[in-house]
């Protein structure tokens, strides 16, 4: 019979051989955006819903506080997957591919803001859109899930893209791209078929769906961008409820009401 020394030692070992076999990343993924002081929550009902809300959130002393009141968004045509982002990788549920239709969830750092106007108000970096500039959704291209001016940048497969920055010029006057922003899922395009060019911008109509992005109203983007600012290190989680739920505490992300 095993003495209580024994025992505890037993239990010592199993418990350090589960964390030498637990993935690469889960036990402190929640660091990889200890940095960030806004939030940006998008959840939705299940994997499958194709609205949902959106939520601001401010880091202080006291943890996050919720700044103005939760905004209506719109989703992929085929709901939301697990994407590439901040977090550790997930096959927990579907996993978003190209051309799938889906938003990607996740943790996703905020990349540069975008727009048909010379300018914005905002706190992103921000990137005036040309009539050359393209987002490449072409997997073989090697500038995938990048945007591209496209009179300057020569490379097979270009011309196979079907992502201009510029809809209004492109595709009969549509204002979905006239304000929006980079979700840096599958940054500069690491993962192959794993997802690209995927935004926050403005609906087409509400409760219209998207091809992947988050969509929103313009009023609602008008005071996101005006609040998000790149010096705050923001980032954009999206998560169906249950998700959320489960993750909140791992992750370290705000307390809200299901």
């Amino acid at each position: 019979m095993m003495s209580i020394r024994q025992i505890a030692t037993f239990l010592l070992l199993l418990t350090l051989a589960a964390c030498a076999h637990k993935p690469k990343g889960y036990a402190d993924e929640a660091m990889r955006w200890s940095n960030a002081q806004q939030l940006v929550l998008v959840t939705s009902a299940d994997w499958n819903a194709t609205n949902g809300e959106l939520r601001r959130f401010e880091r202080g002393d006291n943890g996050w506080t919720q700044v103005g009141d939760a905004m209506p968004i719109t989703l992929g045509r085929t709901g939301t997957a697990w994407g590439i982002g901040l977090n550790a990788p997930r096959n927990d549920g579907p996993v978003k591919r190209e051309g799938d239709g889906k938003s990607p969830a996740g943790v996703f750092a905020i990349g540069p803001a975008f727009g048909y106007a010379a300018s914005a108000r905002t706190g992103l970096d921000y990137k005036a859109m040309g009539t050359n500039d393209w987002c490449i959704d072409v997997p073989e291209s090697a500038y995938y899930n990048r945007i591209v001016d496209r009179s300057v940048v020569k490379a097979p497969g270009l011309d196979k893209s079907s992502e201009p920055m510029r809809r209004d010029l492109h595709a009969d006057g549509d204002q979905r791209y006239r304000e929006g922003f980079v979700i840096e899922h599958n940054a500069d395009g690491a993962v192959r078929q794993g997802g690209s060019c995927i935004f926050a911008h403005l609906w087409k109509a509400p409760g219209e769906t998207t091809s992947g992005c988050t969509a929103m109203a313009p009023a609602s983007m008008e005071d996101l961008l005006a609040w998000l600012d790149a010096r705050r290190h923001p980032v954009f989680v999206q998560l169906p409820k249950a998700e959320y739920a489960r993750l909140v505490h791992a992750w370290k992300l705000p307390e809200i009401a299901l």
